[in-house]
Parts: C-alpha cells; sequence; structure tokens
C-alpha cells in the first residue's frame, strides 16, 4: 500500500489493483486511530470516519489535486508504480 501523501497528520494512501470493493476511483486515509475511504474526484465519503476538520483538509486537498490522484489511480490499478502528490499546505 504505497503512501502518496503526507499532511497535516493524515497519510494518504492507494492499494494496488484495488478496484474491487469499491468499484471506482478511490484514497485510503488514515489519521491516528481513524480511517477513511474517498472517491476521486467527488470526495464522497464511501467508508470509515475522519474528524470532521481533518476531513475538511483531505476534501480540500482531493479538489486541488484531482488529477494527480487520477493519474495515480489508473497506474495503481494496472498494478504501475504510483507517484507521490503534493501535499496540503
Amino acid at each position: 500500500m504505497p503512501v502518496i501523501s503526507l499532511f497535516q497528520g493524515l497519510i494518504v494512501y492507494m492499494f494496488y489493483v484495488d478496484n474491487k470493493q469499491h468499484k471506482l476511483p478511490h484514497i485510503h486515509v488514515k489519521y491516528s486511530d481513524c480511517d477513511a475511504v474517498y472517491s476521486i474526484p467527488e470526495g464522497n465519503l464511501l467508508e470509515g470516519y475522519l474528524p470532521v476538520a481533518k476531513e475538511k483538509l483531505v476534501l480540500a486537498w482531493i479538489e486541488l489535486r484531482k488529477e494527480d490522484l487520477i493519474a495515480d489511480w489508473q497506474l495503481a490499478v494496472s498494478g504501475q508504480k504510483v507517484f507521490k502528490i503534493e501535499p496540503l499546505k
């Protein structure tokens, strides 16, 4: 499970060939003891929970990095190496 970005205590990652469970482009986010899954590019919560303030940061990051996230998703589902994506500053 490659980490694609780290910011504000959030760890964002994508699994390789992870298109069976959720069947749409998505990212996994971990913060402390919380885990959540968000769709790309909409930012809909698919599973899990993050504190509201952290969720707002994730949603802003998804909006800013949509194209990079979709490009990484396409690489990941085909089993190729994904790239790091600039964190939210």
